[in-house]
């Protein structure tokens, strides 16, 4: 049984090499360059939303902190396909593994805080104390800050792991239920298979807004520092 419900999470092999490289490489498909004087569609509302969501994240950000444009976007584009590709039967889901999401985590959180000690030295080395602070606790209100600034990376990536991992687990778990109670009882089964369908879509939507968490939480960490 516990074999069975994390199976789902051990990293695929061929022929006893490792595909994960593969796999994280494939949601790149899935946005085409457009080469065409009128696009359709598909590409149309791709671009759409991108647009979209680069005006509201980047609205707070000056000129430095706009160049990280096409990162944040790559970013959120990258975690969302991921995780959408995730949920499809007998499929990996990369975000569900911590090395990974700390992969992603670690380079972004450095890029930002060496970015707000080149530009902004005085005001990044400012919040390792607050104005007014008592003098006693000085020594000790530096420690907790060092530790709320190395602890930043941590959280983004236990967070993106632990809801993605939450929600296949739930959801395994109750489609076994389902499976299990169709000989025993058809109306439980069908209550049971109603709250996976709603699961299931609910799933979608943290798939997205897991994505859209991440990549805002290192736009403001970047605005902090910029």
């Amino acid at each position: 049984m516990n074999e069975n419900l994390f199976a789902s999470f051990t990293t695929p092999t061929m022929m006893g090499l490792p595909i994960v490289v593969l796999i994280i490489m494939f949601p790149s498909i899935l946005f085409p360059s457009p080469n065409r004087l009128i696009n359709n569609r598909l590409i149309s509302l791709q671009q759409w939303l991108v647009q979209s969501t680069t005006k509201q994240m980047l609205a707070i950000h000056n000129h430095k902190g706009q160049t990280w444009t096409l990162m944040l976007m790559s970013l959120i584009l990258f975690i969302g396909s991921t995780n959408l590709l995730g949920l499809l039967p007998h499929s990996f889901t990369p975000t569900t593994q911590l090395s990974m999401n700390l992969g992603m985590a670690i380079p972004l959180w450095a890029g930002t805080v060496i970015t707000g000690f080149r530009h902004k030295t005085k005001a990044s080395l400012a919040h390792f104390l607050p104005q007014g602070t008592p003098t006693p606790l000085i020594p000790m209100l530096v420690v907790i800050e060092t530790i709320s600034l190395f602890i930043q990376p941590v959280a983004l990536a236990v967070r993106l792991t632990a809801n993605i991992t939450a929600g296949h687990l739930l959801m395994h778990l109750i489609g076994g239920a389902t499976l299990a109670l169709t000989s025993i009882s058809t109306p439980i089964a069908l209550v049971t298979l109603i709250i996976l369908v709603l699961l299931t879509i609910l799933e979608f939507a943290v798939a997205l807004i897991q994505a859209y968490v991440f990549t805002l939480l290192v736009s403001l960490y970047l605005h902090d520092n910029t």
